[in-house]
């Protein structure tokens, strides 16, 4: 490689990389795996003939979407044989984000095939049109409007119905992380949904439920038990905001180690929990 060439690669690659990490992770719903793919994809733009490249986002977009294609090959063989609930890592949000796709829509993607996850996100979530999906897929424009349908019928019911208010969101959230470490069960119950649901990811390296947690009255037993540890050992909250577009907190437990809880919220009530426990999945937040 000539002298220069590097520098050039990446003079005209670190402005899109950021975009290219968003597109691998809603794609694989892990941050270094996401992270990986795309330094795979600057290997390959440094030996491209980047003066031939027009588009160089599109060109980019397009060799990001094909590895994460391969990617997600070995990683739904992983995820059939993971201990308990499998969770994306948690992406918690800086104060001027807004999220465009929530953690129940990354678990309702988990359930397409990888073509119906790359064609809606592509197309739905980052607005790319469906002739550079079909070069992107290899398949015609015609089949990849009818992978995009597919997808969008698949996942209607895991979009939000309307945003919760950020501000109440985090409200919410506060209230949340108090009533559960306090042991207040008044304050607690009267926040849930009667068919809230409780999912934990421990990824068999921290304790975790399992199976998930269902129902008003299994999710208020698990929290009472829960409340005694903390009242125990304690849990030191961190942070307060969103997670994964979900109103959510970090804190710092017993053990030393970090988890994050999201909540989706529906008419004022928690509908979900979802707690984020696995050591691997929350390197990135130190």
């Amino acid at each position: 490689m000539a002298p220069g060439m590097h520098g050039d690669a990446a003079e005209s690659f670190d402005p899109l990389r950021p975009r290219l990490v968003r597109v691998a992770y809603r794609m694989l719903g892990s941050v270094s795996d996401a992270e990986d793919v795309v330094q795979e994809a600057f290997i390959r733009w440094m030996s491209a003939d980047r003066e031939a490249v027009r588009e160089p986002e599109a060109f980019l977009r397009r060799t990001v979407t094909r590895l994460c294609l391969d990617q997600l090959k070995s990683a739904r063989h992983r995820r059939e044989t993971y201990i308990g609930p499998w969770l994306p890592d948690p992406l918690v949000e800086e104060a001027e984000e807004e999220e465009d796709v929530t953690l129940p829509l990354m678990l309702a993607l988990e359930r397409l095939s990888p073509l119906e996850r790359a064609a809606f996100l592509l197309h739905d979530v980052f607005g790319v049109g469906f002739e550079e999906i079909a070069a992107t897929v290899e398949r015609d424009a015609a089949a990849c409007r009818q992978l995009a349908a597919r997808a969008r019928t698949h996942v209607r019911e895991a979009r939000p119905r309307y945003k919760v208010e950020r501000q109440r969101g985090l409200e919410i959230a506060g209230a949340f992380f108090a009533a559960s470490r306090s042991g207040d069960m008044t304050a607690l119950g009267a926040m849930l949904a009667q068919d809230v649901s409780l999912h934990s990811d421990g990824g068999g390296k921290r304790p975790a439920a399992i199976v998930p947690v269902l129902g008003f009255g299994q999710v208020m037993q698990v929290h009472k038990a829960l409340a005694v540890l903390f009242g125990k050992y304690g849990s030191t909250l961190v942070h307060v905001g969103l997670i994964n577009g979900l109103p959510g907190f970090v804190t710092r437990e017993a053990d030393g180690e970090f988890q994050t809880t999201a909540l989706d919220i529906e008419d004022g009530h928690i509908t979900g929990i979802y707690v984020m426990r696995n050591p691997d999945k929350l390197r990135h937040l130190h």
